[in-house]
């Protein structure tokens, strides 16, 4: 395969893995539904309408910039506003079509994006210089498999989350998906493992994230989940090296 269908392919693969990794709590019956939640613990079917909402979003930008057109902007999200989860509740009813219908569509948007538009940001002056196939990516791949493994975290199942996220860098890597989205990859299974408790895996899980995402460096620095990581000063000497 060429260079661009090999990225083509890897990005498929990657929001293809979100799709089936949501297929897989649903099929747990983890909650019955969103009154097992709130805006600080969200529940999974309210969580997965979010995930399908931000696919949706980035299918909308796909079909505009298909059309030549501007995408619209859309507004960051509180996750812990009541407005956003009780909004995301009402969206619940039918989240299973819902999720499968978005995680099908935006495949169907990069299989039909041309090549250009997925690696040139001159294209599309709205990216600011960033490439249209690292933004889908990120909502499509990065997002909501984070979301996936903070909703195990916070019910007490650590071992879950970080086997996910392992199966997520075991998913970019078979891929050869480009080394910023394997970066975004490591980077989840060390939130994961430093939230899990084991520091020294974490470390290593960030330093490859970091290897291969320099850009995640500074956001290692601000995030609450490598805390232990903070408090015996690796995560300077790693993010800030003598």
């Amino acid at each position: 395969m060429s260079d661009i269908e090999t990225l083509r392919v890897a990005v498929i693969g990657l929001v293809a893995f979100a799709g089936a990794e949501e297929e897989l709590l649903l099929a747990r019956g983890t909650d019955s539904g969103p009154d097992e939640g709130s805006p600080e613990r969200w529940a999974a079917r309210p969580l997965l309408a979010h995930n399908a909402e931000f696919r949706r979003q980035q299918v909308q930008r796909l079909e505009a910039v298909r059309r030549g057109e501007t995408p619209p902007a859309f507004p960051d999200i509180d996750h812990g506003a009541k407005e956003v989860y009780d909004r995301c509740c009402q969206e619940s009813r039918d989240v299973a079509a819902a999720s499968r219908a978005a995680t099908l569509a935006l495949i169907d948007g990069v299989r039909r994006a041309a090549d250009e538009d997925l690696v040139d940001p001159s294209r599309n002056p709205w990216l600011d210089g960033k490439q249209l196939w690292l933004q889908v990516v990120v909502r499509g791949f990065w997002h909501p498999t984070g979301h996936l493994g903070e909703y195990y975290l916070i019910n007490g199942e650590p071992d879950l989350a970080v086997a996910l996220q392992a199966r997520a860098v075991a998913t970019a890597t078979f891929l050869s998906a480009p080394d910023a989205a394997r970066g975004m990859a490591f980077y989840n299974l060390a939130c994961a493992q430093g939230r899990a408790g084991t520091s020294s895996a974490a470390l290593e899980a960030l330093r490859q994230a970091i290897s291969f995402n320099s850009q995640l460096g500074p956001k290692a620095l601000g995030d609450p989940d490598f805390e232990s990581l903070r408090q015996d000063g690796s995560l300077e000497a790693l993010v800030r090296p003598a």
